[in-house]
């Protein structure tokens, strides 16, 4: 079976989408950085597998994972949310932003979400 070719997305880029979005802060720690805006967490990212987990909702969750499971896998559900690990080397920029942008929107207050990029401003950040 012959899906279509993915470059992936280094963990650079990565770093770049997530500084595009307003109030995020990374915390990093020995294995994993871990994101948020305004202490609510919404991200991660361990450089060693280059596997970013992100926060989605449970539908969204399963869906991706049922898709393509070797891109995706549940991370774990919390809260009503169904976090989600993505494989770098096997998505595109186009759908890791929109991921991304999605994690940031399920965590930032609402004074926050009016200064949201849409995701093609993040695809040139």
């Amino acid at each position: 079976m012959l899906g279509h070719m993915v470059a992936g997305v280094e963990i650079a880029r990565f770093l770049r989408l997530l500084d595009a979005l307003p109030g995020v802060q990374h915390a990093p720690s020995t294995r994993y950085t871990a994101f948020s805006v305004q202490g609510a967490k919404f991200g991660y990212l361990w450089p060693r597998t280059r596997t970013v987990g992100l926060k989605q909702t449970l539908s969204e969750q399963l869906a991706l994972v049922a898709e393509r499971p070797d891109v995706f896998e549940v991370q774990f559900t919390a809260a009503g949310f169904g976090w989600v690990v993505v494989h770098l080397h096997g998505i595109d920029l186009d759908e890791l932003s929109e991921l991304v942008l999605e994690a940031w929107r399920l965590a930032a207050p609402e004074r926050l979400l009016a200064e949201a990029p849409a995701p093609a401003d993040l695809l040139e950040a």
